[in-house]
């Protein structure tokens, strides 16, 4: 049996220098005994997996809202989240750096996101302008520091330092730059959701393949792919040979960023003036023009936009009732409107939902008006 001296020693022996290696980890916000059989981030990691934020975003809108007659095939925020690990490990693994970190890091960066997506994110940001706005990376970490409560003797999941800095997107000043395995995380996400945003696009038929013809980055995917002219097989030809050609773009690139920076240690990671985890040049300009495309095509589509509608009356309307009689509060936030507000309350506990059961409250409270 491997014990975690063992699973330590084992980083320290292969891992690149300026990787992030458990056993330098900065600890916890409690002190707490560690495992005997997993280093500190696969503790994290385990603990990431079996809270309740993690489950619900199984049902929660990636671009495509999730509830009844909308499609099954669609990403979710969870296989958006299991997409952006994979990318996230396969080049941590590349470029030597801690793969478990850089796969803790993936799993929790979009715990915070509420129902609807980047559209419930902006009501929520709105409603709460006089109480702190909301933003979904600083409620991820409000979710492992606070609201999860799984253990009696602290809030939160008492994860190590090293992930909340990886999940910390604002208010660096003082930190410094994130870890390379934070960099990667931050790249596979762009990576992730650029390809199967366009991916899910065209299995929606909202984007069509003619619609792309003259993107540079399309063109390219086409001429390195050998097409059948099968819509569906060509579709999913199209897909895996971009995530193939985006991830070996990102890892060499990457690489070579390291290389060039002479670092040797995570500390002079921090140290740095710019971003080392990157893209080529020519890639990174053609996930540019893309991402401008899907935003113009996809995310402000005429039919996507209608469900952008529905969602803003429903976070709207949960929040202003909820915030007007919060006798209709569960117990759990109605007792947490004493510690941190209500309004605070209301956002955490509206946040949390699945786009489902945000539909569902929102008929209930609307048919008890």
């Amino acid at each position: 049996m491997l014990t975690r001296a063992d699973l330590e020693a084992r980083e320290a022996a292969t891992l690149a220098p300026w990787a992030t290696l458990s056993r330098d980890s900065r600890g916890r916000t409690y002190p707490e005994a560690e495992s005997a059989t997993r280093t500190a981030f696969q503790k994290d990691r385990d603990r990431v997996l079996h809270t309740t934020a993690f489950r619900r975003l199984e049902a929660k809108t990636q671009v495509f809202l999730n509830a009844a007659g909308q499609g099954d095939h669609y990403r979710t925020r969870l296989t958006h989240t299991l997409e952006v690990q994979q990318v996230a490990r396969s080049v941590a693994l590349s470029l030597g750096l801690n793969e478990t970190l850089a796969e803790t890091v993936a799993l929790a960066h979009d715990l915070g996101h509420p129902p609807f997506g980047h559209a419930g994110e902006r009501v929520l940001n709105g409603l709460m302008a006089g109480h702190g706005g909301f933003d979904h990376n600083a409620q991820a970490c409000r979710i492992v520091t606070r609201l999860e409560d799984r253990y009696p003797d602290f809030p939160g999941l008492n994860l190590t330092l090293d992930t909340l800095d990886g999940l910390n997107k604002h208010e660096r000043a003082g930190i410094g730059m994130p870890s390379l395995e934070a960099q990667v995380v931050d790249a596979a996400d762009a990576l992730a959701y650029t390809a199967h945003d366009l991916d899910d696009g065209l299995r929606s038929g909202l984007i069509v393949p003619g619609q792309l013809a003259g993107l540079s980055l399309w063109d390219e995917l086409r001429g390195r792919t050998g097409l059948s002219g099968e819509v569906e097989r060509d579709r999913r030809t199209l897909h895996r040979e971009l995530l193939g050609w985006l991830l070996m773009d990102l890892t060499r690139a990457s690489d070579a960023a390291i290389a060039a920076s002479g670092v040797r240690s995570p500390g002079e990671v921090r140290a740095l003036p710019a971003r080392v985890v990157t893209y080529s040049a020519p890639v990174y300009a053609q996930l540019r023009e893309m991402k401008g495309f899907l935003r113009e095509n996809l995310y402000r589509h005429w039919q996507v936009e209608r469900q952008v509608e529905q969602a803003t009356r429903v976070t709207e309307g949960l929040f202003r009732a909820f915030v007007a009689r919060p006798s209709m509060l569960p117990p759990r936030p109605r007792a947490r409107a004493e510690a941190c507000g209500l309004e605070r309350a209301v956002c955490d506990h509206i946040a949390g939902m699945t786009d489902r059961y945000a539909l569902e409250t929102w008929r209930s409270v609307a048919a008890s008006a």
